[in-house]
């Protein structure tokens, strides 16, 4: 999938410079606590049915597992969907285990459409993270085919909006708001959650403490476990002997 070069990340890139003033330096999500809305799985279900919000993430899975799984991905990202096709269904089973979470920390690549695909995939609330995120993937050729064939000069408008327009504009580019009326979110919604400056600037933020807590992050899809970044992870057959090794 070629490179999509949209002249409006510059609005993502001068937020998260100002958020990186207003950042403490050194600060990470790593010592802040999980917030534990949910600690075990509702009658007649797994651990696949526990949800919780990390401070950059969310968090499938038992909350005091042995093994905590972090994944650092775009939505936008072709080789994330290759994971996500090849490997999400094997990480299920673990995580119903109760040995193993699985956080998902989404990441800006490609400037406002990650951007806009990250805060619809957050609009519905926790419930719906997860099913929203693998139905972003399943179809992420369509909606990211339709940004690639926008006319430029569509896109080079959006550096001209103010921020909080920009995604929604992003996202009716590509047909995001649509889609998600189609799996349960309003489009009012939708738009709501497209231009809530909190919500932009958190996921900015999500972006740049990344980088603060993982020097050695170069591209998505990455992981860590327990905290610990693992290099040349990005497929599921490098991530699964790790996760054995760490069970052990």
């Amino acid at each position: 999938m070629k490179p999509i070069h949209i002249a409006a990340a510059a609005a993502v890139l001068a937020l998260a410079a100002c958020n990186d003033k207003n950042q403490p330096s050194g600060a990470a999500a790593s010592s802040q606590e999980v917030t534990i809305t949910q600690a075990a799985p509702p009658p007649g279900g797994d651990w696949t049915d526990v949800v919780n919000a990390t401070p950059d993430g969310t968090m499938m899975g038992n909350p005091k597992a042995k093994v905590k799984l972090l994944e650092i991905a775009s939505l936008g990202c072709p080789f994330c969907k290759k994971f996500e096709d090849e490997g999400a269904s094997h990480l299920l089973e673990l995580v119903k285990s109760g040995k193993i979470s699985w956080e998902f920390r989404p990441y800006v690549i490609h400037g406002p459409i990650d951007m806009a695909a990250n805060l619809i995939v957050h609009c519905n609330g926790l419930k719906t993270f997860f099913p929203l995120m693998k139905a972003l993937y399943k179809d992420q050729r369509v909606w990211m085919g339709k940004a690639e064939a926008a006319p430029r000069k569509k896109l080079e408008e959006l550096q001209n909006l103010p921020t909080n327009h920009v995604f929604v504009a992003m996202a009716s580019l590509v047909g995001l708001q649509d889609w998600a009326a189609a799996r349960g979110v309003p489009v009012a919604k939708s738009n709501q959650c497209l231009s809530n400056q909190q919500m932009i600037d958190h996921e900015v933020q999500v972006t740049s403490n990344v980088n603060t807590q993982f020097p050695d992050f170069k591209g998505t899809p990455s992981f860590a476990i327990n905290g610990t970044f693992l290099p040349d992870s990005g497929s599921w057959d490098k991530l699964k002997p790790q996760l054995e090794a760490a069970l052990k």
